[in-house]
């Protein structure tokens, strides 16, 4: 029996449509998109902000029960909507110091450990963890063999990202790149997809403990920020650079749960842990959902 035979009608036209999707990317104007679709968000006219946050809450129904303003039409800007803050104690952190948490609302995309350098994208694809670092490869050496967690926000997730352990900024780097999807169809068809979208890469210390987190942009997410250092992208001139560690927005030093920089469309992130520090709680396995406080990691 053929492979199409296999699949079926409707299955043999949905790979059709995730080709043709996939290959579409490769010819759009990624970063011209998203900087359209970063303007259209912070219209604050209601002509234009009404109807999109109105089509967005009738096609993924965000829960907005634990948000600050529980009306979607309350807010400012559609960007204002989809960045929105949580009321407080809405997201307890695990209060054990011995526990690392979720730094997002989101589903694992990928858990484990490194092959060496070798991190797992998707079924059949991995990329390695100095294509991912990129510009700072002193701190590859800190991170191999060790533990990841790949985390995808879905649009209807919260998008705030907060700190998955109490530590301190010791580096920062923003790494150029393109602006692919993050959805898993994109994500099992494009090799090293996370080492090649535009990113920004955190890492801290705790310690002895170092820790890292890399904020990759998608499709329409030409927006990433930080406490310390505003709007990162998008960029005017899309060349790698350090990002200064600079405590004149906020201190370097954040506590556990503590919100250190946000998504203005959804993305993912990457968590990446040293070698023999850690111990991935059950039944932590792609698919399972996580929340901002969820303990994950056991450290050691």
């Amino acid at each position: 029996m053929s492979a199409s035979a296999d699949i079926g009608p409707s299955g043999l036209a949905d790979s059709v449509r995730t080709r043709l999707f996939v290959a579409l990317q490769y010819l759009l104007p990624q970063h011209f998109l998203s900087r359209v679709v970063r303007a259209i968000t912070r219209v604050r006219t209601p002509l234009v902000r009404e109807p999109l946050i109105r089509a967005f809450d009738d096609r993924f129904h965000p829960d907005m029960s634990d948000a600050e303003l529980s009306d979607p039409l309350s807010y400012a800007s559609f960007n204002a909507f989809f960045t929105r803050g949580l009321v407080p104690g809405a997201r307890p952190i695990d209060p054990d110091p011995g526990s690392l948490v979720s730094p997002v609302d989101g589903t694992v995309s990928q858990i484990g450990r490194l092959d060496g350098s070798w991190l797992v994208q998707a079924k059949g694809r991995a990329y390695t963890l100095e294509s991912l670092l990129a510009a700072d490869l002193s701190w590859a050496q800190h991170f191999k063999a060790g533990a990841f967690a790949t985390f995808y926000l879905a649009p209807f997730n919260y998008h705030r990202i907060h700190m998955p352990l109490s530590g301190r900024l010791r580096a920062a780097w923003y790494v150029p790149g393109r602006l692919f999807s993050v959805d898993a169809a994109t994500t099992a068809s494009v090799p090293a997809l996370f080492a090649r979208n535009e990113r920004v890469v955190c890492v801290f210390g705790q310690e002895t403990l170092a820790f890292a987190l890399v904020l990759v942009g998608a499709l329409f997410v030409g927006s990433i920020e930080t406490v310390w250092h505003g709007e990162v992208t998008p960029r005017s001139l899309r060349h790698g650079a350090e990002l200064p560690l600079d405590e004149s927005r906020a201190p370097l030093e954040l506590e556990k749960g503590a919100e250190l920089g946000r998504f203005n469309m959804g993305s993912t992130v990457i968590l990446l842990l040293p070698q023999g520090r850690s111990e991935w709680l059950r039944p932590l396995a792609p698919g399972s959902g996580v929340r901002v406080g969820q303990a994950l990691v056991r450290l050691t």
